[in-house]
C-alpha cells in the first residue's frame, strides 16, 4: 500500500468493487469500462463545423440556474448559430453521474457539456468516456494559463487536460457576529480548534442557539470536511495510497470531534444542510461551502462572519481543501457536438462569465483576471475564500480516486459523531474497506 505515484501517472479505473453497495445505496454509477483514458489522442477539430445545438447538463450548483440562464442568454447573442440548451440533470452531483452513466449504457443521447464533481468525473476520465480537452484549447485559445492554479490542475491527468474548473469551492469557517459578541469573543474565525474549545461553553451560554457548532450533514460532507480535522491533527484519509485513516494522529481528531458532541456537549451534526441550520440561528457557526455564502448572506437574520478552516494541535495552516465541479465533454458524441461544447465552454469560463457566477453563488472566480471589483464592493466576504485558496491542500487520494470511498467515509463518520461508536474500531474497518477498494480496482490499473 505503500505506494508513492504521481498522481498525473493513470491507466483506467476499473469497477466499484468494494464500494459498489454504497454507491448503490446513493443512486451513484457504476464504474465499468473498458477503454484506458490514457490511449486518448488529442483530437484534431481543424475543418470541423461546430454542432447547431447542444444540451448542458447540470444540477444548478450554487442554486446558479438564473445565473446559467444569464450567461447561456450572452453566449446566444455572440454565438447565435450555435443553441444551448439547459438541462436540470439532477439534484446534485451524484444525479447527475447516474444520468451520465445511464446514458452511455443506454446509447442515449448525451450532453455536450456535463457538471461534473470532484469526486465523480475522475472516473469518466479513467473509463474513457470524456475527451482530454487540449485540441479545444488550442482550437479555440483557450487561455488555460489564466485559471487559478490549483483549481484548473486538479484536472490535468496523463499530461492532458480533462476538464475546466466551474463551479469550485473551499469550506469556510461561517459564525454568527452577534453572537460571538455576546460571549465576549474576538470578532474572527478561531485559529486552531483547540482555541474554539475554549469559546464554545461562553457561546453555549450566552448565544440561547442549540449548538456553539455544528459539524456538516455527514452524507456527501465528511469525506470532504472533515479531511481539515485530521490534517490538523497530523492524520489523513490517506497518503498518497497508504491508507493511514487508523493512524492514531486521525484516530485523535475524530475522537475529539466525538467528544464535542457527546462529552463536551457543545456541538451537533446538521441532519441536512448546515449552512440553512446556520441562517436559521440553531448554531453559532459550522463550515461550509463557499458555495452556501450568498444563501447565507440573504437568509441569515444576523451579521454573517466568515473565516479561514481553524488548524489543529499539530499543524495550523494549509488544513483547508479545495472541493466543487468542473465542466467536461463527453467522447460518445460527435466532433461537431464536441466543438460546439467546446466553444460554450469556453464562454462559460472566461473572466467575465466566471466573476458574473462567482457574485451569484459564492463559488471562486477560477479565473486570475476576473475583475472581482464590484462583487467585492457588494460581497466583501468572497475575498476571503478566495485568499484561502493560498492555503489549500490537494484532497487525500482516498477521497477522490477511490470508487465509493465518499460514502464509506460518510458511514464510518455517521458512526463516530451519530452514534458514538468506537473510533478506533471504526477507522480499522474504513482502513480495510478502503484498502479492499485500491487493492482491486485501483493498483492493477496504474502504471508502474
Amino acid at each position: 500500500m505503500g505506494m508513492n505515484l504521481d498522481r498525473r501517472h493513470f491507466l483506467g479505473l476499473a469497477g466499484a468493487g468494494a464500494g459498489a453497495a454504497a454507491l448503490a445505496a446513493c443512486g451513484g454509477p457504476s464504474t465499468g469500462g473498458n477503454t484506458p483514458a490514457s490511449e486518448a489522442a488529442e483530437i484534431d477539430f481543424s475543418g470541423v463545423k461546430p454542432a447547431a445545438s447542444i444540451d448542458f447538463w447540470t444540477n444548478h450548483p450554487g442554486k446558479s440556474q438564473d445565473v446559467e440562464k444569464s450567461i447561456i442568454a450572452k453566449f446566444h447573442a455572440k454565438f447565435p448559430d450555435i443553441k444551448v440548451n439547459l438541462v436540470t440533470a439532477g439534484a446534485n452531483y451524484e444525479e447527475i453521474a447516474q444520468k451520465f452513466q445511464t446514458s452511455q449504457a443506454a446509447k442515449e443521447a448525451l450532453p455536450g457539456v456535463v457538471v461534473l464533481s470532484d469526486v465523480w468525473w475522475f472516473r469518466y476520465f479513467s473509463n474513457g468516456n470524456i475527451i482530454p480537452l487540449d485540441g479545444l484549447v488550442k482550437q479555440l485559445d483557450i487561455k488555460v494559463d489564466d485559471f487559478q492554479k490549483s483549481l484548473v490542475a486538479d484536472y490535468r491527468y496523463d499530461d492532458k487536460q480533462w476538464a475546466l474548473p466551474y463551479g469550485r469551492s473551499t469550506p469556510l469557517f461561517y459564525y454568527n457576529k452577534d453572537h460571538f459578541k455576546a460571549a465576549g469573543l474576538p470578532d474572527r474565525a478561531p485559529k486552531t480548534w483547540q482555541e474554539f474549545a475554549e469559546w464554545a461553553p461562553k457561546l453555549k451560554a450566552s448565544s440561547g442557539a442549540q449548538y456553539a457548532y455544528i459539524y456538516p450533514a455527514l452524507a456527501g460532507y465528511a469525506g470532504w470536511t472533515l479531511q481539515n480535522n485530521l490534517w490538523g491533527w497530523g492524520g489523513s484519509w490517506s497518503n498518497e495510497w497508504t491508507i493511514n485513516c487508523d493512524s492514531a494522529e486521525s484516530v485523535e481528531a475524530l475522537q475529539w470531534a466525538q467528544d464535542s458532541i457527546y462529552k463536551d456537549g457543545w456541538a451537533g451534526v446538521s441532519s441536512k444542510e448546515a449552512a440553512d441550520d446556520f441562517a436559521a440561528g440553531i448554531t453559532s457557526s459550522t463550515i461550509s461551502s463557499t458555495g452556501s455564502l450568498l444563501g447565507v448572506l440573504k437568509s441569515a437574520k444576523f451579521n454573517v462572519g466568515v473565516g479561514f478552516l481553524p488548524g489543529g494541535p499539530k499543524v495550523e495552516s494549509g488544513v483547508c481543501p479545495t472541493g466543487g465541479a468542473g465542466l467536461g465533454i463527453p467522447s460518445g458524441v460527435s466532433k461537431e457536438v464536441q466543438l460546439a461544447a467546446g466553444t460554450f465552454l469556453k464562454f462559460m469560463t472566461e473572466p467575465e462569465s466566471t466573476a458574473e457566477f462567482s457574485a451569484a453563488t459564492g463559488y471562486m472566480p477560477t479565473r486570475v483576471s476576473a475583475d472581482m471589483t464590484s462583487v467585492l464592493a457588494k460581497t466583501p466576504q468572497i475575498k476571503t475564500a478566495m485568499d484561502q485558496l493560498s492555503v489549500t491542500r490537494v484532497q487525500d487520494n482516498a477521497r477522490v480516486f477511490l470508487p465509493g470511498a465518499d460514502q464509506e467515509m460518510a458511514k464510518a463518520a455517521a458512526k463516530i459523531l451519530t452514534q458514538q461508536g468506537d473510533v478506533k474500531a471504526t477507522m480499522t474497518a474504513l482502513k480495510s474497506t478502503l484498502e479492499g477498494i485500491y487493492t482491486k480496482d485501483v493498483k492493477p490499473k496504474l502504471k508502474s
